[in-house]
């Protein structure tokens, strides 16, 4: 294998690709229902409206999955040496999202609550299983298709509107469904915001395939090109490193 020599990077250049970082406070959680029927039922007892939109706005904490290879290992086959070979990919069994509560319904309290009944199928109002507050009260969980559903969570940036050259990074997740809700503390003390953590599980996830075309990609290099050779040449003249970084950043914006 060929050794990778050193080589000198202009400022520029260094400018263009290390001074764009990602943030993490820029994401959006889309929470879907159960796809059985009747989850609106347990919602209406329970006194929620739903409005998926404000569900998804009020989740204020999320984190991206990962996951990691599990491996076989060989010691006998060469002296001295362990080899691991791949044979199949783990991944995490749960993921914990926060939601800001609302002051007119508790949305995201209510909404978790009633998928928890629907899942354990209890009957919101009454029938061969009685009703909650029965003391011989039961229940029988539903079949998993019924009570499993979809969650998406995309990254993005600020400059989303740059479509060119910004790529949202979408997680979906596959059979998801409400493993448990944090207890929520209140107190006199004083106030803070109420949240509502909820942790939920899921088979696996896959990242959304979201092709670069060529075009876009060609007026992306040419336009950090172009930026890159700007900004070098105004530092020059100028012996202004601000003003380079402003004629660079216009060159690449009117390329795109």
């Amino acid at each position: 294998m060929a050794v990778t020599p050193p080589r000198a990077r202009s400022v520029a250049e260094i400018k263009s690709k290390l001074l764009n970082p990602a943030t993490t406070s820029h994401f959006q959680v889309s929470v879907g229902t159960p796809r059985g029927s009747g989850f609106s039922t347990y919602l209406n007892e329970l006194g929620a409206t739903y409005d998926q939109d404000r569900l998804n706005l009020l989740c204020s904490e999320a984190s991206l999955p990962g996951s990691q290879i599990a491996t076989t290992e060989l010691t006998n086959d060469f002296a001295g040496v362990t080899e691991r070979h791949a044979n199949r990919r783990i991944y995490d069994d749960r993921i914990d999202l926060g939601f800001y509560c609302d002051a007119e319904q508790y949305l995201p309290i209510r909404f978790f609550e009633a998928w928890l009944r629907y899942t354990m199928n209890e009957e919101p109002f009454g029938g061969p299983q009685g009703r909650p507050s029965d003391e011989n009260f039961f229940y029988r969980v539903k079949f998993p298709n019924e009570y499993k559903g979809d969650l998406e969570i995309t990254k993005f940036e600020k400059n989303l509107d740059q479509r060119n050259r910004v790529k949202p990074l979408t997680y979906k997740f596959v059979n998801m469904f409400p493993l448990a809700i944090t207890s929520m503390p209140v107190s006199y003390d004083g106030s803070s915001l109420l949240k509502c953590n909820v942790s939920m599980t899921y088979s696996r996830y896959y990242i959304e395939y979201s092709p670069i075309r060529r075009a876009t990609a060609r007026g992306g290099f040419f336009a950090n090109l172009a930026g890159s050779l700007v900004d070098s040449v105004v530092d020059r003249v100028t012996g202004s490193d601000l003003l380079g970084d402003i004629a660079g950043g216009i060159t690449r914006r009117a390329l795109r």
